[in-house]
């Protein structure tokens, strides 16, 4: 789940350091943007800022979980991207400034509005109804992109979990998975498999979009679940993998999907390893019209 790593109430500014040297930054002009979210204002009274910086993580998650698509994911240990927030008094208030850029990607823009961590951002000052402060953003990419890993996800998590952070935490998780479908809504669809783990950890299943129930799904405690995840060096935009699905599906297969699922979270709530694996290996629906489009992918 995202996570706060640093926070300072009194400090200026405080930059996380990774501990190998990161890539330059991509752009070295910043976008600033003033919040037009399309969310609505939560908060009554626009909190005041409770910490002058503050960093987060949020993990790498695994979505799409065999016939779970669009409604079952999780999150893994390890991997994930970092975002440090700062109350910024040279940005105009109620605006967001991208700053910086590092980390596994070359790719991406600063400009706000086409960034998954700047739409969140914005979506959760929104929320929050922030327009007094104005904040700045460094994102560290941890996670490449078009690597199944949710990797949208991830920067747009951290970004909504830090601008909650630094105004005393006024939103609940699920507030934020709506700030983080913000973005995913306008970088790769709208879905919140990733998003929901990447905020709240673990497994997650979406019970309905309208209104969002999200429904966590707990392991049991007393076993363990490792997932051995292996980052081609191909690239599979969601787009173009959301493209491919079929626009029909035969009854057989709906049926057959259906009940796979179910074995799906039931493995995941007893724990056990057997039936999830088969279960993960069942999908008769999205996964036979992807395949083709991965080179090396043999079902």
């Amino acid at each position: 789940m995202a996570t706060l790593c640093f926070h300072s109430p009194s400090k200026p500014i405080s930059y996380f350091h990774p501990k190998s040297k990161p890539s330059p930054p991509l752009l070295s002009k910043a976008s600033v943007l003033r919040c037009k979210a399309s969310v609505q204002t939560l908060v009554s009274v626009e909190p005041e800022p409770v910490f002058t910086s503050v960093e987060t993580f949020a993990p790498a998650t695994v979505a799409n979980l065999g016939p779970g698509f669009d409604f079952l994911g999780c999150a893994v240990d390890g991997l994930g991207d970092h975002v440090t927030l700062r109350v910024d008094p040279s940005v105009r208030a109620g605006e967001v400034l991208i700053s910086e850029i590092t980390g596994t990607t070359t790719k991406l823009s600063t400009n706000p509005l086409r960034n998954c961590a700047g739409i969140a951002a914005i979506a959760t000052m929104k929320m929050l109804g922030i327009r007094s402060v104005g904040l700045s953003l460094d994102l560290h990419k941890g996670l490449p992109l078009g690597s199944g890993l949710g990797s949208s996800a991830a920067s747009a998590a951290a970004a909504a979990v830090a601008v909650n952070e630094i105004f005393g935490r006024k939103l609940v998780r699920e507030e934020l998975v709506l700030a983080g479908l913000e973005s995913e809504a306008k970088v790769s669809g709208y879905h919140a498999d990733n998003i929901a783990p990447a905020i709240m950890g673990g497994f997650v299943l979406i019970r309905n979009y309208e209104p969002l129930d999200l429904k966590p799904l707990r392991f049991p405690e007393d076993k363990e679940l490792f997932f051995v995840l292996v980052s081609p060096e191909f690239e599979a935009p969601t787009k173009k993998m959301r493209a491919a699905l079929p626009t029909e599906i035969p009854m057989v297969h709906h049926v057959w999907n259906s009940s796979q699922a179910a074995a799906l979270v039931a493995a995941v709530l007893e724990g056990d390893a057997v039936m999830l694996g088969k279960a993960l290996s069942s999908d008769k629906v999205v996964e036979p019209t992807r395949a083709p489009l991965i080179p090396g992918w043999r079902l």
